[in-house]
């Protein structure tokens, strides 16, 4: 009798012990993905040309630049996948007469209708290099680039002649001689180009 009394205890303290504590919560995270994209409404490019000794700075850009892409999770890996098309006959430089002589007299002469290009690589070291077809020419330009967020820009400086094209810049340096001659009555429209691109990555997680 005394044996099941024990027996009752115990069951009885059993039961209040697994009545009385508390439950025990499980946590689970959960990662959101999130996807970039190119966003064309977001980029930009701009180049800046120099006439004269001097070498005044002639800024412009194009109206129509196809931009093709792969989205991803990564941002860098949408940039490493872009490929782009430039109409040269859609040169801006906010004059007209200059759009149309710059289209003419300089990709008129080298016979480009467009450019084309892509994303060859982003390094380590902060360069990237992009593979510019130009005059049937394919050359690697190294600039430097940043990557922060969904913010993407791009600088490099570029020589022409790397596409044989100074047959276009003499052409288009006869043409506008008053205009490129500076104080020293020299004409000189240079073969060096600055470049900038800046992009804005559109993401699913805006």
């Amino acid at each position: 009798m005394k044996l099941t009394r024990n027996v009752l205890i115990i069951s009885g303290l059993t039961i209040l012990a697994a009545c009385t504590s508390e439950p025990v919560e499980e946590t689970q995270e959960t990662t959101q993905s999130c996807f970039y994209s190119y966003n064309e409404g977001a980029t930009t490019l701009e180049w800046t040309s120099y006439k004269t000794n001097d070498k005044l700075p002639v800024k412009g850009g194009f109206n129509n630049i196809e931009v093709s892409s792969e989205s991803a999770e990564d941002p860098k890996e949408v940039i490493k996948s872009i490929e782009f098309k430039i109409e040269t006959a859609s040169v801006e430089t906010s004059d007209t007469s200059r759009n149309r002589k710059v289209g003419s007299f300089f990709f008129g002469t080298i016979n480009t209708e467009y450019i084309t290009g892509r994303v060859a690589s982003l390094n380590d070291d902060g360069t990237a290099a992009i593979t510019i077809n130009m005059n049937g020419i394919d050359y690697d330009v190294v600039g430097d680039y940043t990557l922060e967020d969904k913010l993407f820009s791009w600088e490099a400086t570029i020589d022409v002649i790397s596409w044989n094209a100074l047959g276009g810049i003499d052409a288009l340096n006869e043409e506008c001689k008053d205009l490129h001659t500076g104080a020293d009555g020299e004409s000189k429209l240079w073969s060096e180009v600055a470049l900038k691109l800046t992009t804005v990555l559109s993401s699913d997680c805006d």
